[in-house]
């Protein structure tokens, strides 16, 4: 059921954090990955790691998904290279922590391009391509607990992850009839470079404390890993969910259940 030899998939942002855990669980089980990322050093290095652990023949492609245009030759060139696309992971984010009333229209307009219109116009391609080879496919879309339970602070982040989530019960709906399953994942606090990044600001008190109140809330009583989300997206994308399409699966160790 877990077996995708002979699969392609994509993950865009895949050169760290939780795309990079997520290309290295579907290399484990077979796939041929193609990450997706704008950073071109770290993709490269996730890639020639994937092929000496045995991963296939992964493959870099440098994209920007906020170009429709790159987004599209991400497509093609897989296509091109690896014949085939069969597995979409929309993975690539930003969460910049920007009070509402300090938010500025170019940081607002940066986090839903690359948030929700990259996912629109790179699932767009994909399904076309999808539509072609005429076998169906998966799409799993990275969303946010944010989306279901605003934290504070990230207004643009919350506005592009709840769109990200309707956008998945949309697309599901219209690409059922060719065989396209589109689905969700709605992580709670994971470890990441990412997340170190965005609480690079505050102090070292400030942020012990925010893990602090995070993990007290969280009956499983831990941050999530990167491995943790991957696991759920080779389950949504996987045979075993052949019969799941439009939902969010959320991830968050309990987080929302208090």
């Amino acid at each position: 059921m877990f077996d995708f030899k002979g699969r392609v998939a994509i993950v865009t942002g895949g050169a760290m954090g939780i795309g990079e855990g997520i290309a290295r669980r579907f290399a484990e089980q077979g796939a041929t990955v193609v990450l997706a990322d704008v950073d071109e050093s770290k993709g490269n290095e996730v890639v020639r790691d994937l092929a000496r652990s045995g991963g296939g023949e992964p493959l870099f492609v440098r994209t920007d998904i906020r170009d429709v245009v790159q987004a599209e030759r991400l497509v093609q060139t897989t296509v091109a290279e690896r014949g085939r696309l069969d597995v979409l992971i929309n993975n690539a984010g930003v969460f910049p922590v920007a009070p509402a009333m300090t938010t500025t229209p170019e940081l607002w307009n940066r986090v839903l391009e690359v948030n929700l219109r990259g996912p629109f116009f790179l699932t767009q391609a994909a399904a076309r391509q999808m539509k072609s080879q005429g076998t169906g496919g998966s799409v799993v879309n990275i969303a946010s607990i944010d989306s279901l339970h605003p934290t504070g602070q990230l207004a643009a982040y919350d506005a592009s992850k709840g769109g990200l989530r309707m956008l998945t019960r949309s697309l599901a709906l219209e690409l059922s009839p060719l065989g396209i399953r589109v689905n969700a994942i709605a992580p709670g606090s994971i470890a990441t470079p990412g997340a170190a990044a965005a609480s690079a600001g505050a102090s070292a008190s400030d942020v012990t404390k925010m893990l602090e109140a995070f993990t007290a809330r969280t009956p499983l009583r831990r941050m999530g890993e990167p491995d943790d989300i991957a696991c759920a997206a080779l389950f949504l994308a996987s045979r075993a969910a052949s019969y799941v399409t439009g939902v969010t699966l959320v991830v968050d160790g309990g987080y929302l259940l208090s």
